[in-house]
């Protein structure tokens, strides 16, 4: 059984351009996520994707007093995937409770548990946006004992000065920054 998993994070349309809450170039990055998703695929590796999945009255949004506009809003278009996920992909759904927010995968869902039971020793992280989800997931990761690698041409964050900074801590964590052609 591989002890590897993919964590594709929040590749979902209100993240992309022309959505709702728009990751610059985050578009650019589906080909290189798809063929992420074919690799580690034919390597056996348990692929999983998160999304945000909010209640029209989530916390995040502004109508709430949140930083957000309304985005990802469960059953909606702009919360459908944008990558090609196999049938048997794990779906984690993030920030469901209209209360609480959640940038990690791990946050307030069964991902921790769902890795171990499926013998994963070894995670790699890809997609949107670097300085808030994927960091917040790859952080988490490799805080609960997951040997942790951050796919860089797999991701694309919200300003070169925010993914610099987050790139810089997610490696200070021991996080460890490849290449998705490279493993």
């Amino acid at each position: 059984m591989p002890e590897e998993a993919l964590i594709v994070v929040d590749m979902q349309r209100d993240f992309m351009p022309g959505g709702a809450l728009p990751v610059p170039e985050g578009d650019r990055i589906i080909p290189i996520v798809n063929g992420c998703i074919r690799k580690f695929r034919e390597r056996g590796a348990l692929i999983v994707a998160t999304r945000d999945w909010h209640p029209e009255n989530h916390v995040s949004f502004k109508e709430r007093g949140g930083p957000w506009p309304a985005h990802c809003v469960r059953n909606t278009p702009g919360a459908e995937f944008v990558v090609e996920l196999p049938a048997d992909a794990v779906i984690i759904s993030k920030a469901t409770e209209p209360d609480k927010e959640a940038y990690s995968g791990f946050e307030g869902t069964e991902l921790e548990k769902i890795l171990k039971e499926n013998g994963i020793k070894r995670v790699y992280v890809c997609g949107v946006a670097t300085e808030y989800c994927v960091r917040a997931t790859a952080l988490d990761a490799v805080r609960l004992g997951f040997e942790t690698f951050l796919l860089r041409d797999a991701v694309r964050g919200i300003t070169p000065e925010g993914e610099r900074r987050a790139l810089k801590e997610m490696e200070s964590a021991g996080i460890k920054i490849v290449r998705c052609d490279s493993v």
